[in-house]
């Protein structure tokens, strides 16, 4: 899987792969999604599934229970009902360290991984050889024609391993690591053309409100240009359940998504939620305007299991003021007969990584 040169590398940065599956391990699920190419630029879904993960197997990105995860992974692709074995994983942003550095043009790749290799050891706090590292040409350098920018990605060898070991031991064949953020940007770029103008020179913020953290990003023509992690998420909406209404940690996880719950739900527990919610998405807007030279956003994408609340995007737009939609990167795409459209549309804002993930079979 792992190319050799640089010691070992991951291929963060590798775009072209047989069909291959994009599974997100998240800390609540694993999602897995197939596309295939429906025409040029064009895709077809072909199958998706989402398998609930124990509490606390996976934590912080961290792999607590490697059995567990594997098993589930297991029954995540028997359930997709694939053919293919193939798959590109992710780890979260904050286990990967990246970095732009400037180098002479010109050079042959041997000379250039020498470059990279030096560079590297000023910028990673680790032995080489702790790390898997990748990197990538962005392209000539912006001030200097005869200097190119290159991107340098590494992770701590065990990061990565404990990925590969789970999807090794669910008969799967990881063939990309890839990092979490990009993923989601790449599976933005399905989500752009149905915004005004395909959101063409304009700033997005795409909020992943997860169970634990919300990422914020703001995009501008399909390149990041902030993000920053919130610690709050849709756990913290089963934590007040539980206090407002005396439930285990599973019962008030079940009630929640099953709406099993008492008529003051929506007035004493939910809405404060999603006002808090609400205010933690305009605080992460303050902070882009603060901390770049923009002073405006034209959209914000609700993304991950919170953004399905019902009437989060009008509140949040109505806080922001700023106009609001669910996120679906499949919302252009074919959609294979088995797929249900109505589930689709609940889930669907929960697979952008996955997606993104899945879009690495194609250039």
């Amino acid at each position: 899987m792992f190319a050799e040169k640089l010691g070992s590398t991951f291929d963060v940065f590798q775009t072209k792969s047989p069909s291959l599956i994009g599974v997100d391990i998240a800390s609540t699920s694993i999602k897995l999604v197939e596309l295939s190419e429906s025409g040029k630029g064009t895709y077809r879904l072909e199958r998706y599934a989402i398998e609930p993960l124990a509490k606390d197997v996976v934590q912080d990105g961290n792999i607590a229970n490697l059995d567990q995860v594997s098993d589930a992974l297991k029954r995540g692709w028997k359930r997709l009902g694939s053919r293919h074995r193939h798959v590109a994983l992710a780890l979260p942003a904050a286990m990967v360290i990246t970095k732009k550095i400037i180098v002479p043009s010109g050079q042959k790749e041997e000379e250039l991984e020498l470059t990279v290799e030096a560079e590297a050891n000023q910028y990673i706090p680790f032995a080489l050889d702790e790390v898997n590292l990748d990197f990538q040409t962005l392209g000539p350098a912006p001030n200097n024609p005869d200097e190119v920018e290159v991107l340098i990605a590494a992770s701590r060898k065990e990061k990565v391993e404990d990925r590969v070991a789970i999807a090794e031991a669910a008969g799967l064949r990881p063939r990309v690591m890839d990092v979490e953020s990009y993923a989601t940007q790449e599976a933005f770029r399905m989500i752009a053309p149905s915004l005004p103008a395909n959101g063409r020179d304009q700033n997005i913020a795409l909020v992943d409100i997860g169970a634990h953290v919300t990422h914020f990003y703001v995009i501008r023509n399909h390149q990041f240009l902030f993000s920053r992690d919130q610690a709050f998420g849709g756990n913290q909406l089963t934590m007040d359940i539980q206090r407002a209404f005396n439930l285990s940690p599973e019962e008030a996880e079940s009630a929640k998504r099953n709406q099993g719950l008492p008529e003051n739900y929506d007035n004493d527990v939910l809405q404060p939620f999603m006002e808090t919610l609400a205010l933690e998405i305009t605080r992460a807007l303050q902070f882009f305007f603060t901390s770049t030279q923009y002073n405006q956003v034209d959209h914000v994408v609700l993304a991950g299991g919170g953004a399905l609340l019902p009437g989060l995007d009008e509140l949040v737009a109505k806080r922001a003021g700023v106009a609001t939609v669910i996120a679906n990167p499949f919302v252009n795409m074919q959609t294979s007969d088995r797929i249900r459209p109505r589930q689709l549309a609940q889930d669907a804002p929960m697979l952008l990584i996955a997606c993104g993930l899945a879009l690495r079979s194609f250039d």
